[in-house]
Order: structure tokens, then sequence, then C-alpha cells
């Protein structure tokens, strides 16, 4: 029997569903990101961009069509993180622009939604791309189009645009060369996908697991992902006592251990008559557990998941620095309220510093390794006491969920100043000039970044070819503003030979920011060879404490 039409309730099913998949596939869609840095976040942005919005739409109470509507918009607006959270935000806002008025929604209401959220989606990218989630939206909008002419049956009409969708997607290396030459589809699309392809589960009736989404919990982004996180190689702390059922011998015991070590570490296994109390930590706790089994029975099991425990740890500092920021935002709104204030993303304990002593209001913690949501600005700029707002993005990933908060502000003038790295940040800030207006200090503060050539140093974490460069995994990388541009197994010789191709007979300045990994005396060491090596430049070396790159440095 023909399925016509889609009500409140089965709109509401597949929407949470489609967050449910894109949270279950988010890992993987990671993956897909072109550079091979330890920082792919793609699949991350846009479940917690869908999740702010699943979790608005579980907390509502037999809601109509502009409940829901309002709901998915007002939460995924919001909770945007990244272009990619943002973009798929806008579509959301499009596609339920257009559906709101309706009680039921047919196939050509949603062939019209469709086109709704293309069209949205591509107002807000100054500079769209083809070959990106762009490209996917556009093909599921124009097969929409197409099959509402056709057919008015949804069992047919959404299976062919999601088979359409597949195939543009599966084109999307033929329109960015650089996807090509990875060897993968676009990450964004591939997201895209996923979500549609969980609302057509819930569509077909299909069992969905929805307890990841929780009515009112909210998303607190953590500071950074710290290297400590990194450094957890094996998950699941697992522990349990077998109850023998044979002897359990030495060379029993040798060989479990044997075998626990080849999926893990901290083990722990003391027989003590027939009682064994065994402890390890591993990614897989089943392979331990079915090892087990075989010498008797287990008790007094218990797995934790310790990635989660730090992440949630980190959760906590977040929620205590915000906590500390919004006191002292406080005291500085019981001032008056001053011409022009300053917002800035920053990556690391030392750069935090360097921003505040800059005369920086608000540090928003994130960066590269967490992108901040339309939420974490507005609450950021609610703090600062200013007429005029500043934000230094200091990512390329930032400036649209920054750029979106500007658009939802009405009480302040809020000025995004499109810094892509945080070097470039450093820059616009030390050239404000508190006498100038707003005005002539964006003008300057746009000029000057111009002039900063940015670097940064870390390591791939899969093999791939990019830019004509083969990398293999554990591979050192020196990326610059436009790709990698040196690829080396040693972090000084591969910083080095990235400074060849930044640095100019116009050079004047090299600032190095070293991260958290390098130790004072070696970085003040490379320092000192820096200098040696470019002797009419410059050099300064500052602590940033940043995770995951080893060097954040800018050419000037």
């Amino acid at each position: 029997m023909a399925t016509k039409t889609i009500n409140v309730d089965m709109l509401a099913r597949m929407f949470l569903a489609g967050a449910q998949n894109i949270g279950a596939k988010k890992e993987y869609i990671n993956e897909l990101n072109v550079f091979p840095v330890p920082d792919g976040d793609t699949g991350t942005n846009m479940s917690l961009t869908i999740m702010s919005a699943a979790r608005e739409v579980t907390a509502l109470e037999q809601p109509d069509m502009a409940d829901l509507a309002k709901a998915i918009s007002s939460g995924s607006l919001r909770g945007a993180r990244g272009n990619s959270g943002v973009i798929l935000s806008q579509l959301l806002r499009g596609f339920t622009k257009s559906i709101r008025e309706e009680k039921e929604i047919d196939a050509l209401g949603l062939a019209a939604a469709c086109a709704r959220a293309r069209d949205t989606a591509y107002k807000a990218v100054m500079k769209p791309k083809e070959g990106t989630i762009l490209t996917v939206a556009s093909g599921i909008a124009d097969k929409a189009a197409e099959m509402a002419e056709e057919t008015d049956d949804l069992e047919i009409f959404i299976p062919a645009v999601i088979r359409h969708a597949e195939e543009v997607l599966e084109k999307t290396p033929d329109m960015l060369p650089v996807l090509k030459e990875a060897g993968v589809v676009d990450s964004g699309g591939q997201g895209l996908l996923e979500v549609i392809r969980g609302a057509y589960d819930a569509f077909q009736g299909k069992e969905i697991d929805y307890s990841a989404i929780e009515p009112g919990k909210v998303t607190v982004a953590a500071p950074k992902v710290s290297q400590d996180a990194e450094d957890i190689k094996f998950g699941y702390c697992t522990e349990f006592i077998i109850l023998t059922e044979k002897e359990f011998s030495e060379e029993d015991e040798d060989g479990f251990k044997a075998y626990l070590s080849s999926i893990g570490d901290s083990i722990v296994c003391v027989a003590d008559d027939d009682v064994v109390k065994v402890h390890v930590h591993t990614n897989d706790p089943g392979l331990a557990i079915q090892r087990a089994l075989t010498y008797g029975q287990l008790s007094r099991m218990k797995i934790d998941n310790m990635r989660e425990e730090h992440q949630e740890k980190l959760i906590r500092d977040a929620e205590n620095l915000a906590k500390q920021q919004k006191e002292e935002a406080s005291k500085k709104n019981a001032a008056p309220r001053k011409p022009m204030g300053f917002i800035a993303v920053s990556i690391g304990e030392g750069l935090n510093e360097i921003f505040r002593e800059l005369g920086v209001d608000y540090i928003i913690e994130g960066g590269q390794t967490m992108n901040p949501s339309t939420e974490d600005m507005l609450n950021a700029i609610e703090q600062v006491n200013a007429d005029t707002v500043f934000i230094l993005p200091n990512n390329k990933n930032i400036v649209l969920a920054a750029n979106q908060a500007k658009a939802l502000v009405e009480d302040k003038d809020i000025v995004v100043i499109p810094t892509k790295t945080v070097p470039q940040g450093i820059t616009a800030v030390i050239n404000f000039m508190p006498e100038a207006d707003a005005a002539a200090n964006e003008e300057t503060m746009l000029e000057e970044i111009k002039n900063v050539k940015s670097g940064q140093v870390t390591y791939a974490v899969r093999d791939t070819r990019i830019d004509d460069k083969e990398i293999h995994e554990g591979d050192i990388m020196g990326i610059g503003d436009s790709g990698i541009l040196a690829v080396g197994q040693e972090v000084e010789a591969t910083t080095r030979e990235m400074l060849v191709k930044l640095v100019d007979d116009d050079s004047e300045l090299i600032s190095l920011y070293y991260g958290e990994e390098v130790k004072r005396e070696d970085a003040e060491r490379f320092t000192e060879e820096i200098e040696e090596l470019y002797p009419d430049v410059d050099v300064d070396a500052h602590f940033g404490g940043q995770p995951i790159y080893y060097y954040v440095l800018a050419v000037e």
C-alpha cells in the first residue's frame, strides 16, 4: 500500500533517526577528511550540530509542524559547529521554513522543501564550491523535483532520491581534484547522506535506538582535546573474576597473560586457588571475555570507557573555565560599556595568555580540535561589555559559525575578522588602534593579516597522497596556508623545510609557538638554529601549549 504523506510524528521520528545515524557514523566521516591530520572533525561537527536540534525536538510534547520546524531550525542554528555544521544547519533551516505551515507533507512538499534547503545553504556560503556537501544537497533537490512529477508514493520517491544522492557523492572526487588525489569522497556530503539514510530507516519502520539523544542535555565544547586523550591507546578498562572449572596452572596463567598482552596493556592476572582476578586495558573487551570463558564462569564484570571518562573531565574543565570567564565578565559589565572589545578562539594555555596580554576580553578555547558552536559565540558576545565586538575565529572552519552568530545579535555591532590561523589573529589584535573607530580598525586588521604566512607542524594519521606528496601514517607534515609544504620523519627537519618555502627576501619576522609536546629547552635550541639560518630576520619563540601541533609559526 502506497504511503503518500508524512505527518508531524513521523517527521520527528525521521529527524531523530537521521541524527542518531550520523552520530553512529561520525568517526567514519571524520576519516574522510582530505588532510590526514589527527583532528578530522567533519563528522563530529555535523553530529554535534544536529544533536543540538535533536535534543530540542525530544523535549517537545505533542508538537505541531510549526513547533517541530522551530525546534529543528533553532537548535541546529545555535548548535552549529564548523563549516559542515553551519551548512547543515542552513539546510535544515531552509527545509523547515518550507514545511512549517503544513499539517502533512507529500511528495510535492518534500521536493519544495529540498529545493529551499539547497537555496538557503548556497546563500550562506560566500564562495560555494562544487564537489562538497552543497553539491549533494543540490543533487537531492533536483532528484526530488523530478520524482515529484513521476510519483506521489513516498515509498518510491525517497529511495530514488537517496540512490541519486549516493551517485552524486561518488562523483565528488571528479569535481574536486584534492578529493581525487586523496582517494576519498566529500566528508560533508557523506554526512548529509547518513542523515537521510537514517531518516529513511525510521520511515520504513525500522527499530531505532534513540538513547543517545537526551532531552535538554547541553553539550559543552571541551577546551581542547588533550594529548592525554590521544595517549589512551586502549580505551576500555576491563575487569572480571574467573571462577575456574579446572586447575588454572602457571602455564595457563602465562598463556592467558600473553594473550592479554596481544590485545591490550596494564595487565593484572592473579590466580588464587579456583579464583582468577583479571584487569586489562583493551580496545575489544569481548576478546578478553571470550578467552576467559574457556577457563570457567565469569563474575563481577566491569567495563569502563576511559576515553569517555577523559572527555567528561575535559567538559567539566570547560564548564569551570566558562564559569570563571562569566564571573570575570560580570565584573567588567559592572563598569561603563567600552566602545570596542575582542573575542578570540584559541588552542592552548600559552596562546590564551598571549591573547589576554594583548587585550582580548574573552577566550573561546576550541580551535581545530573542537570547533566552538554558534551558541558558544553568542555566549561569549554576551559577556563582552562593548558596543562593537570583534571576533577572531583563527581557523577557517570557524568563520561561518562566527558569521552566523553575528546575524543573531541585535544589541551590539559584531565584526568578524576572518582570521584563518592563530598567527593571523595575533597580528590582527596587535594592529588594533584604540583611538580609531571600528571601521578604521576593521580595515587595518583585514589589510595586516594579508601579510601573515602561517605554518603548522603535525603528524599524519593515515597513508594518503596529497599535493603531489606521498604521505604515510606517522610522517611529520608541515602545512601552510595553501596546503602541505613539507613531509618528513623528524619535527625540526620538516619545520626547517617548510620555512624555506615561507621565508623570502621581504620577510622580517619569524614567530614560533611551540606545543605541549615540545620541551622548552628543545624549542630554545631550535630557535637559535633558525636565527643562524636566517640572520637578517628576527626570530621569536613563545610557549603556545597547543595539542596536536608541535609548532605553529608565522612569517611576516
